[in-house]
């Protein structure tokens, strides 16, 4: 980092107001930003977090179309639970505003209309798809159709959940408006459209030999992007729901939500600092960081850059863009249209008081590298293992040696011995790897740094043991101890403080801690003797296993929705003739007995009424789907001219017929009434 920038702007990912954050988006972009603004607040860095929410484009219109509602009644709702979501897990946003203010229409139109009017744009006419019944143009989302790669009925005309693919509308198979459920046209229509071919030299100085420090998973992409050879990308779309393009002749035509989005970083600095928000923009001495995901990859270190250059008026461009890749749940793909995720607020209310230990999972599971997975096993084992056991165990036992022995007032440090030198050195140490890991963004490497005063003292107490000390009479000796463990418990309140504020904020206050700064970390005189330390409620309890699998149990709904939703009949097979059909002999016959096949999980074998008063025996593939105490007295439909079959030593003498539902759950046929064994089915 160069050390003669004044302030630094973090800007977030704009979320998407069509539905509330998950952890997806917490791990991702959120969480790390909020360490990162911490962090440089208790630097005394001069520093402001600038976030919002993004309240255009089309799955907005989507949802409310769904609903019934206006887009504003859906943007209105989510705001608001994204919002308080965030508060209520402490990212400590300097402003968290909305693309639906006045004052980020008026910015994103002026910036529109400079770039207009300096013949930053080239217009273009393309041919997009038409719903002839709605009278309107279909922007991606609102096309429909099957999949040319995967055959997935059901994909989007920009992308294809089944398979993942990126798709363009006019890709799709037998494509359906999802407005009127039209075939579409291809109709000419006129927009904007970025050269983003003009900026390419310099963006590919900018990126490839001035910022070789970003993550690879960035500079690669960047690249990728670059080498294939920018195209002119469209600034504008035939929608209703958007900041109008302003311009005359572009009725029905809003700006690109891509275009429009990014202009919010500007628009909420506006509202945040409206006298000076273009020193924070503007002047050479400030640091702009961007996080995002690596879906906004490109629209961050491309195209947003690119319309600051068409833009000029010496815009800055961001320092870095340290974007992380995705995080998966319980090793399937978070997606918001399965409802597969853990959604923030929902953890709030079933979680109370486990802020800290979302954002500590969070971290250290951050996918800064690769995709990683959140599995609610590893969310109970690192809290009750590491926060409990480790933190939350040393903290509350130097605090209770503390009052026993001394009455709750930190014991002045004697002599010490090499063990308490080394102790403090490793304290110094600590701090200079955790700072450079949270300066170059390594937050997980970070948070295990910050942990690793934690496990320091925990180890410093064992191998000293005061209470063995104490009971030989030395008391100056236990004094030192103690008073080295609570300048260690400070520095854990100073080190986590990025990570875990809440608990940090407990910690601090018990000690007396008033003004934390980052100065103080792993200082040996933090806490002046004499001082008397409050009484510490347990920072982290415990979490059971009841409340894990209710969200196990959550899951697993969900999952079974999901295939229910996804389901789609199997083909039907050949036709046959009806001569063939009736050669088949149903009957009815009632369950007499039934067990499990030995050695084999799937198989029961039954004894049936089938009416000739000798009893029939069937062995059937459904002991995964029924207990045998369910099916003895019931009544099954089973197949009585079958050739029989040996399976597993044993003669089969049918089949019993059976569905298989949408679930995965299976039923056996029955009769709709009582009906005598042997009785055909016609």
């Amino acid at each position: 980092m160069k050390k003669d920038y004044k302030r630094t702007l973090i800007t977030t990912a704009l979320p998407y107001t069509n539905g509330p954050v998950h952890i997806g988006h917490l791990a991702g972009v959120y969480v790390p930003a909020d360490i990162y603004a911490r962090y440089l607040r208790l630097a005394g860095r001069d520093v402001v977090l600038i976030g919002g929410s993004d309240e255009h484009g089309v799955p907005i219109t989507l949802k409310a179309r769904a609903e019934g509602v206006t887009p504003q009644d859906i943007v209105d709702r989510y705001h608001k639970i994204i919002k308080d979501s965030f508060e209520g897990l402490g990212i400590s946003f300097d402003i968290y505003s909305r693309t639906t203010s006045d004052i980020h229409g008026a910015t994103a139109s002026e910036f529109f209309r400079r770039l207009y009017d300096n013949d930053q744009f080239i217009e273009q006419s393309s041919e997009q798809l038409y719903d002839p019944e709605a009278k309107q143009f279909l922007a991606d989302r609102y096309v429909t159709g099957e999949c040319p790669h995967c055959h997935n009925p059901k994909a989007y005309g920009d992308q294809c959940e089944a398979c993942g693919t990126s798709l363009n509308a006019t890709d799709l198979i037998n494509p359906k408006s999802t407005i009127s459920g039209a075939t579409p046209e291809l109709r000419p229509t006129r927009h904007w459209y970025l050269p983003l071919d003009r900026w390419e030299p310099r963006l590919r100085e900018w990126i490839l030999e001035g910022h070789k420090e970003w993550k690879t998973n960035v500079y690669g992409q960047c690249k990728s992007w670059l080498d294939m050879g920018l195209q002119p990308r469209a600034v504008s779309r035939d929608l209703s729901w958007g900041v109008p393009v302003p311009v005359e002749g572009a009725e029905g035509k809003v700006l690109y939500v891509w275009f429009d989005a990014p202009i919010g970083y500007i628009s909420n600095t506006k509202e945040l600092l409206p006298d000076t928000w273009e020193q924070w923009w503007k002047s050479d001495d400030t640091r702009i960081i961007n996080f995002i995901g690596k879906d906004n990859i490109v629209f961050h270190c491309i195209v947003f850059p690119a319309m600051l250059m068409a833009y000029g008026d010496n815009f800055q461009l961001p320092d870095n863009v340290p974007a992380n890749e995705f995080l998966n749940l319980e090793g399937d793909k978070i997606s918001t249209s399965r409802n597969w995720a853990v959604w923030l607020h929902e953890y709030l209310n079933d979680f109370p008081g486990k802020q800290d230990t979302l954002r500590y999972v969070l971290t250290a599971n951050a996918p800064e590298t690769k995709d990683n997975d959140f599995t609610w096993a590893d969310f109970q084992a690192r809290n009750n293992n590491e926060l409990a056991a480790i933190l939350g165990n040393f903290v509350n036992r130097v605090f209770v040696l503390t009052g026993n022995y001394f009455g709750g007032d930190v014991p002045a440090a004697g002599a010490l011995t090499d063990l308490d030198r080394e102790t403090l050195d490793e304290m110094v140490r600590l701090k200079v790897s955790l700072t450079e890991n949270i300066e170059t963004f390594h937050f997980r490497e970070a948070l295990k740094d910050a942990m690793g005063y934690a496990r320091l003292g925990n180890k410093y107490l064992q191998e000293c043991e005061p209470w063995k000390l104490w009971k030989a009479g030395d008391s100056e000796r236990v004094a030192t101890v103690l008073n080295i463990c609570l300048q260690i418990c400070a520095s854990i309140a100073i080190a986590t403080e990025p990570f875990m504020p809440f608990s940090s904020a407990k910690l601090a206050a018990a000690l007396g801690i008033k003004d934390m700064t980052w100065n103080d970390l792993a200082s040996a005189d933090i806490i002046p003797a004499g001082r008397h330390i409050e009484k510490l409620e347990i920072l982290f309890e415990k979490i059971d296993d009841e409340a894990i699998k209710a969200q196990t149990d959550r899951l697993e709904e969900i999952k079974r929705l999901n295939a229910v939703n996804a389901w789609q009949p199997a083909p039907v097979k050949p036709t046959i003739e009806m001569e063939a059909f009736e050669k088949l002999d149903l009957r009815v016959g009632t369950v007499l007995e039934c067990e499990r096949v030995k050695k084999a999980n799937k198989l029961l074998v039954f004894k049936i009424d089938d009416g000739t008063g000798k009893p029939r025996t069937i062995v059937s593939g459904i002991a995964e789907h029924y207990r045998p105490e369910q099916l003895v007295g019931k009544q099954v439909i089973f197949i009585a001219n079958l050739a029989p079959a040996k399976i597993r030593g044993i003669e089969s003498q049918g089949m019993i017929l059976s569905a298989l539902n949408a679930d995965g759950s299976l039923i056996v046929s029955a009769p709709s009434a009582k009906a005598t064994p042997g009785a055909q089915v016609l």
